[in-house]
């Protein structure tokens, strides 16, 4: 069960403060938006590679981009230890999977709100994270999606019955209030935004999500 805060949450004139702020938690979220696959734009390669020098924990590079074949490498090699990219936007998934594997990072696959999981359960050998998003992505602060939980399910169920060691992480709308029912549907890696870096004491959020989901852990 790990905990992955978000830093689109963070205040972003002091990251590396709010990094060292969440080295208590197991990831570094990084949203990666490029204006076209999401309406809106964050924070791309040059930043990444300065947040990987400096970050008390290892990245998780979430990107919303379009063309992750010809993009993802590059934020493996910027120094993201996890890369995930949507499925949507990939020209081939188990290409780019492969890719990130070959260059020495965990390949994580994202799958939007409205996107159906069972064509593409065959990715799984190739994948080490799936995603299900929690809202349609795009911004933070939006509201949980309960609706995604049947998702989360059928993608542990598949984990199963193929037996890898794949996670599952959860993000978007991820808090105190919503976590737990994420763990029992058989979620793993939670990623939490203003739920962590909204809190006045970020290493006690940290800590109170961590003892939800221990909580409620799928067996």
């Amino acid at each position: 069960m790990q905990i992955s805060p978000s830093i689109l949450s963070a205040d972003f004139a002091n990251l590396q403060a709010e990094l060292d702020a969440i080295r208590s938690a197991d990831w570094a979220h990084v949203d990666v938006m490029d204006n076209h696959f999401v309406p809106n734009l964050t924070l791309g390669l040059p930043v990444v590679e300065s947040l990987a020098k400096v970050s008390p924990v290892p990245l998780d590079c979430h990107l919303m981009i379009d063309d992750p074949d010809r993009w993802a490498p590059g934020y493996v090699e910027a120094g993201a230890e996890s890369v995930t990219f949507h499925v949507e936007a990939a020209a081939d998934p188990r290409g780019v999977a492969r890719t990130l594997r070959g260059l020495g990072a965990r390949a994580g696959m994202a799958i939007k709100p409205n996107t159906p999981w069972a064509p593409y359960e065959d990715l799984l050998p190739d994948l080490d994270m799936v995603l299900v998003m929690t809202v349609e992505p795009g911004f933070g602060g939006q509201s949980f999606m309960a609706d995604q939980m049947p998702k989360v399910r059928a993608v542990r169920e598949s984990v199963r019955r193929f037996g890898g060691e794949v996670w599952i992480q959860v993000d978007g709308g991820v808090s105190a209030a919503t976590v737990e029912q994420c763990a029992e549907a058989g979620a793993d890696v939670f990623v939490a935004g203003s739920a962590v870096y909204g809190k006045d004491d970020v290493p006690a959020a940290i800590a109170e999500l961590r003892a939800l989901v221990a909580a409620h852990a799928h067996p």
